[in-house]
């Protein structure tokens, strides 16, 4: 892959350069008349409206060139022609081919055979659970099915049953179980019967410490409930995994492995077998409409040109705000209670792909990497935090995400959201001067934002929003010159949790603190 140093590029100083001079936004209105057009682009069902960012045609030009100039273009089609873009560990990242249907160029088809083929598997495994043909081990059909996994494993899948409540089967339940936390398996098992239980095993390398303990306390519920030894073996125990062989070396039947390739991201894997609740919840028929919206996207992303490319403009407005105006932190906004998990999800996305310090080069960063990602859904957000993105000392961009039509809501409800959507965003854009002698009514405005509407949150809306971060992530890590695709800064902290784990752990290599804290530990558990 091309090593890149940003801030080598002739075009990054004068970025910088022209950084100070950037005008009020609201300023940028009235000396760019056709601001709004030239800045609202439309692609796979998402309008995005970028016209209230803090930045000029002028400089967004010079972005663009910028761009050009880097390696992205390499790396995007690399990305789509499977070569080994995470660098640190020789692997491709073919995502984008977990939703292939055989129209993008870039795409080879050698993958296509094997996906196509697990996908099927998966979406067989689940309609013969929604329709009743999957029986426990007392001939009962499944009414709930536990996800066990934790990261890329739970925070995708989970996002997705959420915001398609509308669309989910009437009498199945998918509950999703990732924390360590003994307290949530244990009052989740006091609700279900093991006699209609499920349990989804979601774990790529099949050793992930949470998972695996998380499941052993839930299988002996099963063995205890169903009064059978070998439970990993029974009817109501899956894998999804890519390491079928420890799958199976755990005791899980074989033709219940559901299982996706290496080269399958955590972060990037709701797309495969990972997928499997969402598909028993929503159905085959939706599962593939979300992951049609997501390649319509991904179709968009490999052929628009930069100046026309939704993911490249977003990401390199957010490079924009990062590293010349100074704003480390990126609000996500959605307008709509069924994406209250979006923003725990985009943190892992964008903040596990670049919260990197290292270049691909294995040298030290020079500029600013990955962004602070947080949020929550609005109007709740007005009455906690948007006090301090109106008033406060910090410029905080903001995303905000709406629907035009919900019908799961009423003209009024639903008007009245949108309507506070888009105030908020005027309102940060304008501001309004303080009365004489009233500061405290003061609101200095110029606060960027950008606005991304859908027609209506459907599994195809869904999927396209989410491949629309995934691929702004993409870009922002290929401009800043890191691997987004590996996450060796989570290593150190497993290496030693597994180190103190046992009471007869040496631990005069760690810290007074620690070890007073690990003593006060062990003297009670």
């Amino acid at each position: 892959m091309l090593d890149f140093r940003p801030e080598l590029s002739a075009i990054w100083a004068q970025l910088q350069l022209t950084a100070a001079d950037t005008p009020n936004v609201a300023a940028l209105f009235k000396q760019e008349p056709q601001r709004v057009s030239d800045l609202t682009l439309e692609a796979a069902g998402l309008r995005v409206d970028l016209s209230k960012n803090k930045v000029s045609q002028q400089q967004l030009k010079l972005l663009l060139e910028f761009a050009a100039q880097s390696p992205l273009n390499h790396h995007r089609s690399a990305l789509f022609e499977g070569k080994p873009i995470n660098s640190s560990e020789s692997r491709a990242v073919l995502h984008p081919a977990l939703r292939d249907f055989g129209d993008i160029a870039a795409l080879t088809s050698e993958y296509r055979d094997t996906v196509y083929l697990q996908r099927a598997r998966m979406l067989t495994a689940a309609e013969q659970i929604r329709s009743g043909e999957w029986l426990g081990h007392t001939g009962k059909p499944i009414t709930d099915i536990i996800n066990i996994g934790i990261g890329g494993s739970d925070l995708g899948p989970k996002l997705v049953y959420e915001a398609l409540r509308e669309f989910r089967h009437n009498t199945l339940a998918v509950h999703f179980i990732s924390n360590v936390d003994g307290a949530e398996i244990y009052s989740l098992l006091k609700t279900l019967n093991p006699e209609t239980t499920l349990v989804a095993i979601a774990s790529k390398t099949f050793t992930t410490q949470e998972t695996l303990l998380n499941a052993k306390t839930t299988l002996a519920w099963l063995r205890q409930g169903l009064d059978i030894e070998q439970v990993e073996a029974s009817s109501h125990v899956v894998a999804l995994t890519a390491s079928a062989a420890n799958a199976v070396s755990y005791g899980v039947a074989p033709e219940r492995v559901l299982p996706f390739e290496e080269w399958v991201g955590g972060r990037y894997s709701l797309w495969s077998s990972i997928g499997f609740g969402i598909a028993c919840a929503i159905g085959g028929e939706a599962f593939s409409e979300l992951l049609q919206g997501a390649h319509a996207l991904d179709k968009h992303f490999a052929e628009a040109p930069l100046d026309q490319n939704i993911p490249v403009l977003m990401a390199l407005i957010g490079i924009w705000n990062i590293n010349f105006l100074g704003y480390p932190t990126q609000a996500v906004i959605p307008y709509c209670e069924r994406l209250g998990l979006l923003s725990a999800y985009l943190q892992q996305l964008d903040m596990e792909s670049n919260g990197k310090s290292t270049l691909r080069d294995n040298t030290r960063a020079n500029t600013a990497t990955g962004p602070i990602v947080w949020g929550q859904t609005g109007t709740n957000g007005q009455h906690a935090f948007f006090q301090l993105m109106h008033q406060g000392t910090h410029t905080i961009p903001v995303e905000f995400i709406g629907a035009l039509q919900d019908t799961l809501s009423d003209a009024t409800h639903h008007r009245t959201l949108l309507v506070n959507m888009i105030a908020q965003a005027s309102a940060l854009m304008s501001g309004k001067p303080a009365p004489d002698g009233q500061a405290y009514r003061d609101y200095p405005g110029d606060k960027p934002s950008t606005i991304i509407l859908i027609e209506q949150l459907t599994p195809a809306s869904l999927g396209a929003l989410i491949a629309l971060y995934e691929h702004k992530v993409f870009v922002q890590g290929s401009l800043w010159g890191i691997n987004s695709f590996d996450q060796w800064g989570v290593e150190l902290g497993k290496k030693l949790t597994n180190d103190l784990l046992p009471k007869e752990a040496d631990l005069s290599e760690f810290d007074a603190s620690t070890q007073t804290l690990m003593g006060l530990i062990n003297a009670r558990l």
